[in-house]
């Protein structure tokens, strides 16, 4: 049995033994009647064009800015975990790369890993093969490889019936339910052209429509959102909207998580695609600006700190640690003596000399086996979080 059609699906009815429930199919995209880009919206699209053009200027002139790029990646991953019930911080995640596991992390540090892995997969796979179901499967795989969800058919799209809803509610209770296996296959094939497709559709408002149609078709039984998320750099990247993977709205997803809900549902149930354009666009915004803050706070922070030890004993190897230090915030004297191959005394004078000039700051508190952290350069992305 079927409501009447909206303009951005419908609803079906599939009974359940006595119960029944309500699975959604949405209607291919783009929308129809088109998405309405009245005043304010033309404007805000304006915006956040500007803004993100601005954005890839600034990173373009960073010294290094794939190391902008790897603290940026970090920090995508440890929000946009986070918004699926993660702990692990950004600190986290530098320890793990600098010393591995340790007891002391959280368990679920592994989550976050493979986000970063998948990442950097998927954006090396746009080399060679367009954004498809077939990478979506890809990353999804590499999301969910030997951590919580392994079990939930990584890498493949689901064969049974899924439902969002609080913990523990059952299908016939579901606040959301998807598309069934057969609908689902039919809505992804259609989603697929539309990926594809070269419209006459702003790329901004063509990714924003994207991302929702994905969330709601829930193609896998575990890790959606996560998969969802990443698809938006992957399209900017993919149409050279950005050269850098650095816009990630993880932090304004998570800050505005029930109005992100409210406006997938007002899609579903109202066919209000303008309103979630807009949430969708202001989050562009918002989250460039603020990156574009921090790499111009960078570009500032790197030239002060050159001041700072261009004029000290072995300025040529403090010099090339310092922007090690870009790549990796948090070292011990081991790493700084590899990477400069000096000496193990001439590491420690100069790591003792980045601490009395306020660089680093030992953060272990043990006669041996101590580690240091760049914190100016870590703040800069914790200021960004809280804006």
């Amino acid at each position: 049995m079927e409501s009447g059609p909206g303009r951005a699906g419908r609803y079906v009815t599939h009974l359940l033994g006595s119960a029944s429930y309500r699975a959604f199919i949405p209607a291919p995209l783009p929308p129809r009647p088109s998405i309405r880009m009245d005043q304010g919206l033309t404007r805000l699209l304006s915006d956040a064009d500007r803004v993100l053009g601005r954005l890839d200027g600034v990173a373009s002139v960073l010294p290094n800015p794939d190391l902008f790029v790897a603290m940026y990646v970090r920090q995508e991953a440890v929000l946009s975990s986070q918004i699926e019930g993660t702990q692990s911080t950004l600190e986290d995640i530098l320890e793990y790369e600098a010393h591995g596991a340790t007891a002391d992390q959280p368990r679920d540090i592994e989550e976050v890993v493979n986000y970063i892995a998948t990442m950097k997969h998927g954006l090396h796979r746009l080399d060679t093969l367009p954004l498809s179901l077939r990478l979506l499967r890809e990353i999804h795989g590499g999301l969910l490889t030997g951590v919580r969800g392994q079990d939930r058919q990584p890498g493949n799209f689901r064969t049974s019936q899924n439902w969002i809803g609080p913990s523990g509610c059952t299908l016939a209770e579901a606040e959301f339910v998807p598309p069934s296996p057969h609908d689902m296959q039919i809505a992804l094939h259609e989603f697929e052209n539309f990926l594809h497709e070269r419209n006459h559709l702003p790329i901004l408002v063509h990714t924003a429509l994207a991302h929702a149609q994905f969330e709601t078709i829930h193609p896998f039984l575990d890790g959606n959102g996560r998969v969802g998320r990443l698809l938006i750099t992957l399209l900017l990247c993919e149409r050279d909207i950005l050269r850098q993977p650095l816009l990630y709205l993880s932090h304004y997803l998570k800050a505005h998580r029930s109005q992100y809900y409210d406006r997938l549902t007002a899609i579903r149930n109202e066919g209000d695609w303008e309103s979630w354009v807009q949430f969708f666009l202001r989050g562009v915004f918002e989250v460039s600006q603020a990156a574009t803050d921090t790499a111009r706070a960078i570009l500032d922070m790197r030239e002060e700190h050159r001041a700072k030890v261009s004029g000290r004993s072995s300025a040529n190897n403090a010099l090339r640690l310092l922007d090690f230090l870009f790549e990796r915030p948090l070292i011990s004297v081991r790493m700084a003596e590899g990477h400069l191959g000096c000496s193990y005394v001439t590491a420690a004078n100069i790591i003792d000399d980045f601490q009395h000039l306020g660089l680093l700051r030992e953060i272990t508190g043990q006669q041996r086996h101590r580690r240091y952290r760049y914190d100016p350069y870590i703040a800069l992305f914790h200021q960004q979080v809280a804006v």
